[in-house]
Parts: structure tokens; C-alpha cells; sequence
């Protein structure tokens, strides 16, 4: 073979002579949902030191790397914002007791007095993850609301119910596409429609929970005007 002869010959033989090399350190581990892999893994949260290398020897500190996150299955390193995002698992969870809250805020706005809207919360909460869910559930857990906070159903949602729907909601949001935030929203609709029209009761706690999924009132106002549609 021909030796390496010019510009880039000469790059090359200067890189084996010098470069940099990085030591990491695991500062802390725990498991995410890895981008490169496509579902939860392990990880290991990682600082480095850079240091030149003299012919692959280090000899000079060249300052720190990181933090990074490093996948345990494929080894790939991530920036620190990876782990803002729920694992598969716990995203479920958030999806679950999201849906739970939702469905017992419309129902509180209604009331528990329908049994179709009841059967109708019930088959959604039960989709959603707790397999056994049942309709008189539902009722004791939206009556133990109206005795704990004082409300009446044919008042706007109460400040209770609003925060409990946005601290359900608002972790959930980013990570739901605009159709996974619609298709909450058009859930909730659908067991306020369980029993006949919207009251003004439960159109104010759709717009909330519309607002907690950041979907604009226009929007809100068009899924709604949708759901009354058959399909």
C-alpha cells in the first residue's frame, strides 16, 4: 500500500499523535425512556474530564464534559433533557389517573343521577388502566366529593376539582400529541352527552379541561360542537 501523501495524510498522522480523550464518571442512575432504543431502559447519568493525549497518553487536562446520560442497552450518550420524558410505564400511570380525574370532574358537574353517564365514565376509566373500576365506585367517590367541598353539581367547576384536573393534566400535556390531547377532551364530552345536553355546569368543566391540555377555546369549542355529531 502507498503511504498517505498530502493535507489529509498529514491531518491524520497528527490526530494519532495528538487528541483528547474523555473519563467519564457515574454520578447517578436510575431508568428512561431511551430515544435510541425506543422504549424504558436503565441509565447511568455521567461527568467527564477532557484531557489532551500525547500519542494516547493523557497529559493535559482540557476541562469537563456532561453531564450526559448514557443508555445502558445501546450506550449511546443524551443530553440531560432526555430524562424529561415519562418512561412508557409511568406514562401510562399519568394517562390513567388523568383520564380517572377527568371523568369525575364531569360527572361531578352533572351529577351521578344518570346511570348511562355513570355506565359511560366507568367503561372509560376501566379502558384507561383500572380494570376494576365500576359505576357505584365512581358515584361514592363524586358524592365524598360534594360532602368534602360543599358544592352543589349545577355549580361551575369548583376551584378544588379545577386544581386537581390541573395537576392531573398538566404534566401529561407535553407529551401528548394534539390528537391524544383531542381525544381526552372528546372522552370527557362524550360522558357529559351520556345523559343529554351539555349544562352550563359541564360545558365550564370541558373548557377546563380543554385549558389544562392547552387546546385553545376554539378548538374546545369546535370538538365539543363535534361530539354531539354521531359518528
Amino acid at each position: 500500500m502507498l503511504p498517505v501523501r498530502g493535507r489529509d495524510g498529514r491531518a491524520t498522522r497528527a490526530a494519532r499523535i495528538l487528541g483528547t480523550r474523555t473519563a467519564w464518571t457515574p454520578v447517578g442512575d436510575g431508568e428512561f425512556f431511551c430515544p435510541g432504543c425506543g422504549g424504558d431502559r436503565n441509565y447511568q447519568r455521567l461527568t467527564g474530564r477532557r484531557r489532551l493525549t500525547l500519542l494516547g497518553v493523557p497529559v493535559l487536562p482540557r476541562g469537563t464534559a456532561g453531564p450526559v446520560v448514557e443508555c445502558a442497552a445501546c450506550a449511546h450518550h443524551f443530553g440531560p433533557e432526555v430524562l424529561d420524558h415519562p418512561t412508557t410505564r409511568r406514562f401510562s400511570a399519568m394517562l390513567r389517573d388523568a383520564v380517572h380525574t377527568v371523568a369525575l370532574a364531569v360527572l361531578a358537574a352533572g351529577g351521578t343521577g344518570s346511570r348511562t353517564a355513570l355506565e359511560t365514565a366507568a367503561a372509560a376509566v376501566r379502558a384507561a388502566g383500572f380494570a376494576d373500576c365500576t359505576e357505584d365506585q365512581l358515584a361514592a367517590l363524586v358524592e365524598a366529593l360534594a360532602a368534602d367541598t360543599g358544592r352543589y353539581f349545577e355549580q361551575p367547576c369548583a376551584a378544588g376539582l379545577t386544581i386537581e384536573l390541573h395537576e392531573a393534566l398538566d404534566p401529561l400535556a407535553p407529551h401528548l400529541a394534539p390528537a391524544g390531547r383531542e381525544s381526552l377532551l372528546l372522552q370527557a364530552a362524550r360522558i357529559a352527552l351520556a345523559d343529554g345536553p351539555y349544562t352550563p355546569a359541564e360545558r365550564d368543566a370541558l373548557a377546563t379541561v380543554g385549558a389544562a391540555l392547552t387546546i385553545c377555546s376554539d378548538d374546545v369549542t369546535r370538538l365539543l360542537a363535534a361530539a354531539r355529531t354521531p359518528s
